[in-house]
């Protein structure tokens, strides 16, 4: 995915201002408040320990800085649910097995959804690090929420 971001943005003559660095999300070798921004898509709730991260997010933020994190959620439209879960975890990992071989990956992948904190104990886990003005909005019949919070 880095070399992916690199690529996008020497297409759009922007490598000059961004640097790209592989690190663990519970130990940024980043400087304190440095950033106005952190976002994470689909991969906080494949930290071991989710509450580190989110301490080392702040961290890592400036006075005024915005974390934004976008991942799976717990679908909340009656019906929509119960063809999710069959989809989830009849179709999903048969498609992971027929596509790459890997049907344990897809697996993981359903399951991994499942015991993530739903989004108000997720919102509290982020208000603990220490967050203000944390919000979530649930997309998409509550398949994915965006959570929110600023470092104030």
């Amino acid at each position: 995915m880095l070399e992916v971001g690199r690529t996008r943005a020497a297409k759009r003559g922007h490598q000059a201002q961004l640097d790209f660095v592989e690190a663990n999300a519970e130990e940024l070798p980043l400087p304190n408040g440095m950033f106005d921004g952190y976002s994470i898509a689909f991969g906080i709730r494949n930290v071991p320990r989710i509450e580190r991260a989110l301490s080392e997010a702040r961290r890592v933020l400036k006075i005024g800085g915005r974390f934004l994190c976008l991942e799976f959620s717990n679908v909340d439209v009656p019906g929509l649910d119960k063809i999710y879960d069959l989809f989830s975890f009849q179709v999903i990992p048969r498609i992971g097995e027929a596509v790459t071989g890997d049907r344990e990956a897809y697996q993981y992948l359903v399951e991994s959804i499942r015991k993530f904190p739903k989004p108000k104990a997720f919102a509290s886990m982020i208000e603990t690090a220490g967050f203000r003005r944390v919000s979530f909005t649930a997309m998409t019949g509550g398949v994915v929420a965006l959570h929110s919070g600023w470092k104030l």
